[in-house]
């Protein structure tokens, strides 16, 4: 098997390659820009802006109205004994008899404006806007994770499709080896035992062959998936080492101050605390201005007609509620409690993973070297056992077994490239700077703060706003 030069190892061809090929930046971009997922949670953050002028409302004035329109019939009958003034012995009851139809009718409208609700409305905005950071800090860890699933996916094309390629190079060998046992069995150098072992290497080599485009194929749907369209022609990734500092508890501190696992944690332990707040207003009492106009036609009686007005304050102070506060209360302290644990769990997961992920750059980086060298190795090896087979002091065996190791040399080395690349995007991502802005690409813009301004002064509407998308 003739060396290949390093740079096949990572090149790769998927189907009609165009004339120019996809680079692993121009794969992220494409995965960033048309991301059903990235889509999903933007609109999951702008649903998060809405939660500020909902707590806004609560001290803003409400009013109402209502009607009521209706058809009555009255009949009122009266008796009474009616005694005649000249004759005291004549008498008999008199009978009265009213009816008529009426159509009551009656419209109010009512305003009320809080002024004082126990600072609930205040807190309970900052709560909002608390969580709407810590929002975002998620959408920026699911753009990470697209970005990462994109680099691997990328990668995992290219290292499986050079894996093919030596498959198959490696039947070809395996099916020339078998010819030229066979003609050295006619010649009566070896036996029908050089030319079973033979056979058998190749058909082992035509199973690792289809296992390897099944593998392919697997990879290109997962392409298809993260990027969003076929992989064609792709150009050999590279490491992103321009990015990563030179020593891993720098890493790790980039880390403890801007991974957005750590920082939607901070959020969510600040909006636990902030909730204690809102409960315990409902014990502080409440006022309230109330305004109030009416009309009311035929309501109380035909004929009867009631227009006014009032204004007035509405004081409302709790005294009792069955525990059901101080119980929400309680809660809300064990919440906040967790929240903060929650916090030290996710600078652990953080610092674990960016650990993890060093040890495993490194590890790249060794095996890269490591597997060079064992190529080399291997076809020296190859090549003295080619000889010594000729001179009958190797056997069939002894070339095939050879083979095999320089093949599973190239394979680790394909492997090991592919390790040292996305192992890169792995410790960035750990760090929290997997961006669009750090990875320097010509990203579709968006910022999710112009929703919020657009909606946060809202007073009523039900489109939502344009050009927050």
């Amino acid at each position: 098997m003739r060396r290949l030069p390093l740079f096949l190892l990572l090149a790769a061809v998927a189907v009609a390659a165009p004339a120019r090929a996809e680079t692993l930046d121009g794969a992220l971009l494409r995965a960033y820009n048309n991301s059903p997922v990235i889509n999903s949670s933007r609109a999951g953050v702008r649903a998060l802006d809405e939660k500020v002028p909902q707590a806004l409302s609560s001290m803003r004035p409400r009013a109402s109205a209502n009607a009521f329109l209706g058809v009555q019939e009255n009949r009122m009958v009266t008796k009474q004994q009616d005694i005649p003034l000249t004759d005291s012995t004549l008498q008999g009851p008199v009978k009265s008899v009213q009816s008529g139809g009426s159509v009551p009718r009656s419209a109010a409208l009512s305003i009320e404006q809080p002024v004082f609700d126990g600072f609930k409305g205040m807190n309970a905005t900052r709560m909002a806007e608390t969580g709407v950071f810590a929002g975002r800090e998620r959408l920026r860890l699911t753009e990470q994770r697209v970005l990462f699933g994109a680099a691997s996916a990328y990668m995992n094309v290219l290292r499986d499709t050079a894996a093919l390629r030596l498959q198959e190079s490696n039947v070809s060998v395996l099916a020339e080896q078998l010819r030229q046992t066979r003609e050295r069995y006619v010649a009566g150098q070896i036996t029908l035992t050089d030319i079973a072992q033979a056979e058998a290497r190749l058909a082992a080599g035509q199973s690792l062959a289809s296992q390897a485009r099944a593998a392919l194929e697997a990879s290109i749907g997962a392409y298809r998936q993260s990027i969003g369209v076929e992989p064609k022609k792709l150009a050999p990734g590279a490491p992103v080492d321009r990015l990563i500092p030179k020593s891993r508890e720098e890493a790790e501190r980039i880390a403890l101050a801007e991974h957005p696992v750590i920082l939607a944690a901070l959020h969510d332990a600040d909006a636990a605390d902030i909730d204690i707040k809102v409960i315990q207003a409902d014990f502080m009492p409440k006022l309230s201005i109330v305004g109030n106009v009416f009309t009311q036609t035929d309501v109380a009686g035909i004929y009867n007609r009631n227009v006014g007005g009032y204004v007035g304050g509405r004081l409302n102070v709790p005294i009792y509620e069955g525990g059901l506060t101080s119980s929400q209360v309680r809660e809300a302290k064990e919440v906040a409690g967790q929240r903060r644990l929650d916090v030290d769990v996710a600078r652990a997961d953080v610092l674990a993973l960016v650990r993890a992920n060093w040890g495993a750059l490194q590890a790249a980086k060794t095996q890269i070297s490591a597997a060079q060298t064992q190529i080399a190795a291997a076809e020296r090896a190859l090549y003295g056992v080619r000889e010594e087979a000729k001179a009958g002091q190797r056997t069939t065996l002894d070339i095939l077994n050879a083979q095999q190791e320089l093949l599973n040399a190239r394979i680790g080395l394909i492997i090991a490239q592919r390790e040292r690349v996305v192992a890169s995007y792995a410790v960035l991502a750990a760090m929290g700077r997997l961006t669009t802005e750090i990875l320097a690409l010509e990203a579709t813009g968006y910022d999710p703060a112009i929703h919020f301004e657009q909606v946060r002064g809202l007073w009523g509407g039900m489109d939502t706003p344009d050009g927050a998308r």
